[in-house]
């Protein structure tokens, strides 16, 4: 008899209770990580996390879902551990993350992120670098301390990831100076081999460690990494609709926002590789003055040449794939149903 699949029908209230039992366990590390920072670099770290307002008040609510601790903490529960093994790990990948989006930030110049000022807006372009640098080395340093016998395995993990994920960063910048139309466009493949390593490489990263923590086989651990990229690239594959069509209520950023700032999505790549007369329109959109017409017409123009439902449909696939490697018999079946409940909340972002 097959595996029984775990059932990702979780509801919104479902993935909340996973998510706030995961933050229960992490955040009292975290801050007091965060805590041995100089204090001014300390005050920043603790804006970016969404602790703090930039008057010095504490904040109520949470900058973030907190969903790649959850999948440390889960990845180590579905390998047969407590999901304690694994909270400075998840610390880790929490800090790493929130460095990449302070870095993020300052290159696009996204001067907004989740209705609140960037930190590089808030503070400064010099400091924002600073605080993300220091974020980065923290994250490090948390996983070296952590005195167990996987931690160095987890501590080569996530250096190699930040390799992958430095890469990815820097295609997507070169991506920047490339034509919207042939030949030297950015293909499909090309764009979502920059996702692997810029958004998937991450939360493989985030799973892998949460196996090795947990003591996981090294087969295991390889399964959880392949899990945690295909659940990145669904993840990019929702952000890039989002960065189109998502609500500003909801993203923090304006409509049309990838439209209007010239990022080159899988929604956009899609509809350019489309070819013919259709293509050939969005491509003199693209490069046209980015008034709110212009946009409203190459949102348009995206939807019809497929680039939405191309997008949606690999968010799916990869999904899909996600799902069918929880249904390995020698995961924990709880931890493996909630790992499926985040997956399927993912991408259920996108409806």
């Amino acid at each position: 008899m097959p595996p029984e699949t775990p059932q990702p029908q979780a509801t919104v209230r479902d993935v909340t209770q996973i998510l706030t039992r995961t933050r229960g366990l992490v955040d009292p590390v975290l801050r007091r990580a965060v805590q041995q920072l100089h204090p001014h670099i300390g005050e920043m770290a603790g804006f970016a996390l969404g602790w703090r307002e930039l008057d010095g008040t504490s904040r109520v609510g949470q900058n973030g879902k907190g969903l790649r601790p959850a999948i440390v903490l889960l990845a180590a529960r579905a390998s047969g551990a407590r999901p304690e093994a694994a909270v400075d790990g998840a610390v880790a990948i929490e800090l790493v993350h929130t460095f990449s989006l302070v870095h993020d930030d300052i290159m696009d110049g996204d001067e907004r992120r989740r209705h609140r000022d960037t930190v590089w807006k808030a503070y400064g372009v010099g400091p924002a670098v600073l605080t993300g640098d220091t974020l980065l080395a923290l994250a490090m340093d948390t996983l070296a301390q952590a005195g167990t016998p996987q931690a160095a395995a987890a501590l080569r993990r996530l250096s190699s990831t930040l390799l992958e994920l430095v890469r990815g960063q820097a295609e997507d910048v070169a991506f920047e100076s490339r034509p919207w139309s042939c030949p030297d466009a950015v293909t499909v493949e090309e764009y979502q081999a920059m996702a692997a390593g810029k958004t998937g490489a991450l939360l493989a990263c985030a799973a892998a460690v949460g196996a090795l923590l947990g003591g996981g086989s090294p087969s295991a651990t390889a399964a959880m990494s392949r899990l945690g990229r295909h659940l990145g690239l669904a993840f990019q594959a929702v952000d890039d609709l989002l960065g189109i069509w998502g609500d500003p209520e909801v993203t923090g950023k304006p409509v049309f926002s990838d439209l209007r700032s010239g990022k080159k999505t899988l929604p956009i790549v899609a509809a350019l590789a489309s070819g013919g007369d259709g293509a050939s329109r969005l491509a003199s959109l693209l490069g046209a003055r980015p008034d709110d017409v212009t946009l409203r017409r190459a949102a348009g123009l995206v939807r019809e040449l497929g680039g939405l439902a191309y997008t949606r449909e690999r968010a799916e696939l990869h999904l899909h794939e996600a799902l069918r490697l929880l249904e390995a018999p020698e995961l924990e079946r709880t931890a493996a149903g909630e790992l499926a409940a985040l997956a399927r909340f993912v991408v259920d972002r996108a409806h």
